[in-house]
């Protein structure tokens, strides 16, 4: 397998600073100009899926561009990688952090503050061909609302922050990586996804994930659930009220991309998870049906563990099929 992602990091980068030049008049060619002609892009509730860069332009980067003065790309992880789930064989780069701007005009209904906002994103972006052929555009909508003064959820369980990058200050690799590096992060990931968190063997939830995460782990969860730092703190602020209200009907469904480059890696899947909503969850209801969840995990791991994780739940999608439409009750509020 290549470890030289540099041709591959060259193109999103590329393509990074033309955007950064981009307004709503301009952004669709700007696209055009780097993905391919039947470009594949996922976005959150209520992007989804798009196919090409006119769909992409006039779903989500106008509407974003016209509500954000001067907006800027502040990454805290950039890296690149081989797929594990198609057999290492797609090439995808992978940027993570915040988009910067003024939050002048109206987004989503989500009324305007005038001052400076952090949107939280992760991007996948599969290359092929010297063009970007597929994307997933996570970006964290009940973060901006918080800091627009527009909460939607009840308090959560953990903490709600803008969230930093990783403690090392390491995660843009820009440069080459030793790929024995990125394979023990992959091998790290993946003996966390196939260790249990329930107790199935009499041995205790805590002492099941002290085998895979550090004991001193941060876990930067999605605005509505927040932040966790400490297994035990992780344990009680989202394992424990997640597993309570989610149990019912409870499905993993897979991966689209996973993959590890260095002491970082990742995966995305769409959806991750099929749910059914027992009750109390983000201060819902029982849920009438069962419901999905498409989550983004990124990592960073330290001696054969996992240090950080940095977590985007398509929350709006989920309550979405549940039936609460968090956005329209924000455009409706924003027009009484």
């Amino acid at each position: 397998m290549t470890s030289d992602f540099q041709p591959e990091k060259a193109i999103v980068r590329a393509f990074h600073a033309e955007l950064a030049t981009a307004t709503p008049d301009t952004v669709g060619g700007i696209l055009a100009s780097h993905v391919a002609s039947d470009w594949h892009w996922r976005g959150m509730h209520p992007f989804h899926e798009q196919h090409g860069a006119r769909a992409v332009a006039t779903a989500f980067w106008e509407p974003l561009l016209g509500a954000m003065t001067r907006l800027q790309r502040r990454p805290d992880i950039f890296m690149a990688g081989l797929n594990e789930i198609d057999g290492f064989k797609g090439s995808w780069v992978v940027q993570m952090g915040h988009l910067m701007g003024l939050f002048d005009r109206p987004f989503l209904g989500i009324r305007p503050t005038g001052r400076i906002v952090m949107l939280r994103f992760v991007e996948f972006n599969r290359i092929e061909d010297g063009r970007i052929a597929e994307t997933a555009m996570f970006v964290d909508l009940p973060h901006l609302m918080i800091q627009a003064g527009q909460d939607p959820f009840p308090p959560q369980t953990g903490a709600h922050l803008v969230q930093p990058g990783p403690m090392t200050h390491a995660g843009l690799m820009y440069d080459m990586q030793d790929p024995a590096e990125g394979h023990a992060t992959l091998a790290a990931i993946n003996a966390m996804l196939n260790n249990p968190f329930s107790s199935v063997d009499g041995v205790d939830e805590e002492t099941r994930l002290k085998r895979v995460w550090h004991d001193d782990m941060i876990w930067w969860g999605p605005a509505g659930i927040g932040a966790s730092y400490t297994i035990s703190r992780y344990i009680k602020q989202h394992c424990e009220p997640f597993d309570d209200a989610l149990h019912d009907g409870y499905r993993f469904n897979g991966h689209l991309c996973r993959m590890a480059e260095g002491q970082f890696g990742g995966f995305f899947g769409w959806a991750n998870l099929t749910i059914q909503n027992a009750g109390g969850y983000l201060g819902m209801t029982a849920g009438p049906g069962p419901s999905e969840m498409r989550v983004v995990d990124l990592y960073r791991a330290q001696d054969g563990k996992l240090a950080e994780n940095w977590i985007f739940i398509d929350i709006l999608h989920y309550l979405a099929l549940q039936g609460l439409d968090v956005l329209g009750r924000m455009a409706s509020i924003t027009e009484y």
